[in-house]
């Protein structure tokens, strides 16, 4: 663990891909860098059951790849504190001042913001439960273990029609359930998913419980209009109802979009020497390939503010 009294060129914030990608980079090149891990080490694909489009794993566990990760950023000398950051504030001399969740301090030159995103949950019984067992938030993810299956997808927004409209690519039947009786989605996506044989709308109806055995097997939804409720049979629970990005801390000193949500340009945040990448910047694909791709983009920043290259 770091020694919190002493001055630090390079903190991350974060312990996902980008993060711990930059961490591997920037350790290699003898920076030295802090990372603070949050609670629990890996991010969102820690509990990402199999990934199967990583370049180099036909399939691989999520935990196992964070792990792998984590394992090689320390080996390389990356410092690890298990804490979370509560805000970043503006110091002397181009300096930030870090505050920990501990009420301990942090000084650093350089500060690279990798916290991401949370997917928003339904907040239904048997949510939690089936997680990772049919309940999934990332169709480019599961999508493939759902070959000639029935799923469905939640919600109305452009994300939502997109997971429906890529998960026909496997699935035999894909529901998209929305609340509403009209969806949010661009009308061009909305052309591309009526048109598509596959895709059944259920309109005016949300998901009020999720059940299986081992797995999910069947939801319960509850007419919005009448309060009716039916079982719908389906192997696969894919949530698109929207993230929330973890930039609390940071929405004062960096420029943000109207969702919260970084702006970074080639990882370059508005506040120099705060720098971003992976799910927390505007406009990521979200994947982990492209967050392990900011990590590495925005190490190579770092180093040069730092004088490094």
């Amino acid at each position: 663990m770091a020694n919190m009294s002493e001055y630090s060129e390079l903190v991350i914030v974060g312990s996902g891909p980008a993060g711990l990608t930059c961490a591997i980079y920037t350790a290699r090149s003898g920076l030295s860098p802090v990372l603070l891990v949050g609670q629990a080490p890996g991010g969102q694909l820690i509990n990402t059951d199999t990934i199967e489009n990583y370049p180099g794993f036909k399939s691989i566990p999520g935990y196992e790849l964070m792990m792998n990760m984590l394992s090689q950023a320390e080996e390389l000398g990356t410092q690890f504190i298990y804490q979370s950051l509560e805000r970043i504030e503006r110091g002397e001399g181009n300096r930030f001042r870090l505050s920990l969740s501990s009420a301990e301090q942090i000084v650093a030159r350089t500060v690279v913001i990798a916290t991401g995103a949370t997917h928003r949950r339904l907040n239904v019984p048997g949510e939690e439960e089936f997680s990772n067992k049919g309940v999934s938030w990332c169709a480019t993810c599961d999508g493939p273990m759902y070959r000639g299956k029935t799923v469905a997808v939640v919600g109305g927004g452009n994300t939502a029609v997109m997971e429906a409209i890529f998960l026909t690519n496997f699935a035999e039947h894909v529901f998209l359930i929305h609340r509403r009786d009209s969806l949010r989605a661009e009308k061009y996506l909305q052309d591309k998913l009526f048109s598509n044989d596959k895709i059944e709308v259920v309109w005016n109806s949300e998901i009020v419980q999720i059940s299986g055995n081992e797995r999910l097997n069947s939801v319960l939804l509850r007419s919005v209009i009448d309060n009716s409720e039916r079982a719908l049979a389906l192997l696969g629970l894919f949530v698109a109802v929207g993230t929330t990005p973890s930039s609390g801390f940071v929405s004062d000193l960096v420029e943000t979009d109207g969702d919260g949500y970084i702006i970074a340009r080639d990882t370059k945040t508005s506040c120099a020497g705060v720098f971003a990448a992976g799910d927390i910047v505007s406009g990521s694909l979200k994947q982990a390939v492209f967050a392990a791709g900011q990590g590495a983009l925005v190490s190579k920043y770092v180093e040069e503010y730092l004088g490094a290259r």
